[in-house]
C-alpha cells in the first residue's frame, strides 16, 4: 500500500497551528492509516488505497483540521475560468480516448515539496491508474508553453521531442526503445498505429502519455504556474484524478482555474468541483455502528471528516460529499464515516445478548485434513487475497484471458478481478521471498470463483489446493512424489494421465484424479512450470507445482 512521508513542520504550516506529536500519532490511525515509522522530525504513514486523497500531506492536513476542530464541514474551492482549452483528436478514441486538464496558479516549490509532488504523482499512478494503464498524469510548467493545447495522435517515426532526463530529441518510437520509462511502459502503446501527444499552440510537445513528459515543461524551484493533464481509458477515473490533484494544490495555496476540454461531440469544463449529494439514515447508522445517535450527532460526525451535512428530519441527514472523496459509493460508506467522525475509541464494545456453543464447521473437515498433511510434508502455508489482476493471473502465467468476475470500481491496479487459480499467488510469494534460503515449499488451500456458464451475473466458488517447490534441482519426479503422498494420506486412489497446460513444460505435466470408491474427489494438474512463467515472476530456479480442486 502507498506510504507517504512528511515532516511535522510541513504539516503544521498547512494546519496553521502547532501540533501535539502524541495526539497526531493517535489521530492518524483513526483516519484509516498505519503509522510505519516516526522520529523527532518526520512521520511515515501507510494509507489504504481507497483514500487516494490522503496520498499527499495536503490531503492529510485537510482532514486533520476537521478532527482537531480547526475547520469542519465541506471544503470550498474557487475555480475561475483560465480561458484555455485542450482539444482531443478523434484518432485516439481507440487508443487512449479521455483527457482532463486544469491550471493551478501561484504555487511555491522547494526541494522537499518537489519530491513529495513526484511521489504523489507515482502513488496515484499505482492506486487509480493501474500502473498508467488506466490513468496517466503530467504536471507541467505552464509559463513556457502557450494555449490552446491539443491532445493529438503522434506519428511514431515522424514526431519527436526531448523527453525528461535526456538532452537530445528522440522520435516517439525511439523513446519506447531507448528511454528507461519508454521501455518500462512500451507495452501500453506498442500495438497502435499512433501514439498520444499533448502539444501547445506552436506544436511544442508537453508529454507523450502515458510514457514520459517533455524536458521543455519540467518543474523547477522557480515554477509558479502549472498545467495538469490526466489521460486514460476510463473517463471517471481521469476526472477524479484531476480533481484530487487540483484540490491538493489548492490546499497548499494554489489557485485552481478551469479549462475547456473539447471532444468532437461535447465540451467539458474541468475540474468539476461540485459536491455529490447523498442521504444517510440515522436508524441505519445506529444499527450498524451500535450507537444511540440522533440526526444532529450524525451530521456533526460527518462534518468532522470534511463533508457537508444537514439534518433533514429525525431519520435523514443530507450529505454533500466533496469531489475528492472518490471512495464514497454507497450510503454504507457514509455510515463508516459517521463512525470515523464520532471516533472509534469512543465506541465501546459490548457482548451480544446471545448464547451459542461453537463447533468446527463439518464442511471444512476435509480441507483441514489437507492442511495437516501438507504441513506434515514440510510445506509452509500461505493465505493470499482472493483479488488479483489480469497481468499476474493470465499474462505472466502464459494463459489466455477468459470470462471472469471483475471488480467494478477497483481502487488498485493489483486488485481488479477474483482469482480462478491459486498458482500465481504462490509464485508472487516466492518472488517476494527470493532473499530467503532454498529450498522453498509453499501451499495454499482456498476458494476461487468462476462465472457460471453463460449467465455472467452468476458465479460459483470452487475450493482448491495448490503447492509449489523451488530449488536448483526441482523436477517432475519430486512433484509427482509429493502429489502421490498427498493422495495416499487422504486415502484416495491416484490416477495419472499425460496432459498439456500453457503454464507447464510440454511433456512435464500430468493430470491427476483422486478417487474414493470410484468417485472423483480431487482433480487437477502437476508438473514442471515453464521457464518463461518462472522468469516472468523474477524467479531464478526451477519451480514444480500442483493444483487440484476438491469437493
Amino acid at each position: 500500500m502507498p506510504v507517504i512521508t512528511f515532516t511535522y513542520q510541513n504539516l503544521e504550516e498547512l494546519l496553521g497551528t502547532a501540533l501535539d506529536r502524541e495526539e497526531l500519532l493517535e489521530l492518524l490511525p483513526m483516519m484509516g492509516s498505519d503509522v510505519e515509522d516516526y522520529d523527532d522530525e518526520m512521520v511515515k504513514v501507510e494509507f489504504f488505497p481507497n483514500r487516494p486523497d490522503f496520498l499527499s500531506v495536503e490531503g492529510v492536513a485537510r482532514v486533520l483540521r476537521g478532527f482537531l476542530g480547526l475547520e469542519t464541514g465541506l471544503p470550498h474551492y474557487q475555480a475561475d475560468k483560465s480561458g484555455m482549452s485542450i482539444s482531443a483528436d478523434p484518432r485516439l478514441e481507440e487508443i487512449r480516448p479521455y483527457v482532463a486538464c486544469c491550471v493551478v496558479e501561484g504555487i511555491s516549490l522547494d526541494e522537499e515539496k518537489l519530491k513529495q509532488l513526484m511521489d504523489f504523482q507515482e502513488d496515484l499512478h499505482w492506486v487509480l491508474g493501474r500502473d498508467r494503464r488506466k490513468v496517466a498524469i503530467g504536471i507541467h510548467n505552464l509559463d513556457v508553453v502557450e494555449a490552446p493545447f491539443y491532445y493529438r495522435a503522434g506519428e511514431p517515426d515522424e514526431d519527436s521531442f526531448v523527453p525528461l532526463e535526456c538532452e537530445e530529441e528522440l522520435t516517439l518510437r525511439e523513446i519506447l526503445q531507448l528511454h528507461k520509462k519508454g521501455r518500462d511502459y512500451a507495452h501500453l502503446l506498442e500495438n497502435y498505429e499512433y501514439y498520444p501527444l499533448i502539444v501547445d499552440a506552436h506544436d511544442k510537445v508537453l508529454s507523450m502519455p502515458p510514457i514520459i513528459n517533455g524536458e521543455l515543461t519540467k518543474l523547477t524551484l522557480d515554477t509558479r504556474n502549472i498545467l495538469i493533464d490526466v489521460t486514460g481509458t476510463d473517463q471517471q477515473a481521469v476526472t477524479q484524478t484531476l480533481t484530487i490533484l487540483a484540490t491538493s494544490f489548492a490546499e497548499a495555496g494554489g489557485q485552481i482555474k478551469t479549462m475547456d476540454v473539447n471532444y468532437p461531440d461535447l465540451t467539458l469544463v474541468l475540474p468539476d468541483l461540485n459536491p455529490q449529494e447523498m442521504r444517510v439514515g440515522v436508524e441505519d447508522s445506529k444499527r450498524i455502528i451500535g450507537l444511540n445517535l440522533d440526526a444532529q450527532e450524525v451530521a456533526r460526525a460527518l462534518e468532522r471528516v470534511r463533508m457537508g451535512a444537514e439534518a433533514v428530519d429525525g431519520d435523514t441527514v443530507k450529505v454533500l460529499v466533496p469531489p475528492f472523496r472518490v471512495d464514497i459509493l454507497h450510503p454504507v460508506d457514509l455510515v463508516e464515516n459517521v463512525a470515523i467522525g464520532y471516533s472509534f475509541p469512543d465506541i465501546k464494545p459490548e457482548l451480544p445478548q446471545v448464547a451459542t456453543v461453537a463447533r468446527e464447521d463439518p464442511r471444512r473437515e476435509f480441507e483441514i485434513l489437507i492442511r495437516e498433511i501438507m504441513v506434515g510434508l514440510g510445506l509452509v502455508e500461505v493465505m493470499s487475497l482472493m483479488l488479483t489482476n489480469e497481468e499476474h493471473h493470465y499474462h505472466k502465467m502464459g494463459l489466455p484471458e477468459v470470462d471472469r468476475v471483475e471488480v467494478a470500481q477497483p481502487i488498485s491496479q493489483d486488485r481488479t478481478m477474483i482469482r480462478q487459480s491459486l498458482l500465481n499467488g504462490l509464485l508472487e510469494f516466492l518472488d517476494h521471498n527470493r532473499h530467503e534460503d532454498l529450498p522453498q515449499g509453499l501451499f495454499e488451500v482456498g476458494e476461487v470463483v468462476y462465472l457460471d456458464g453463460e449467465a455472467e451475473t452468476r458465479s460459483r466458488g470452487v475450493r482448491k489446493l495448490a503447492a509449489c517447490l523451488t530449488h536448483s534441482h526441482a523436477n517432475f519426479t519430486e512433484i509427482k512424489s509429493l502429489t502421490a503422498a498427498v493422495l495416499s494420506n487422504l486415502g484416495l486412489k491416484m490416477e495419472v494421465e499425460i496432459t498439456e497446460h500453457p503454464s507447464f513444460l510440454r511433456g512435464r505435466c500430468s493430470r491427476v484424479t483422486g478417487r474414493r470408491n470410484g468417485k472423483p474427489i480431487l482433480d487437477g494438474i502437476f508438473g514442471e512450470m515453464d521457464p518463461a512463467v518462472v522468469t516472468s515472476f523474477g524467479l531464478e530456479y526451477p519451480v514444480v507445482a500442483l493444483e487440484v480442486k476438491f469437493q
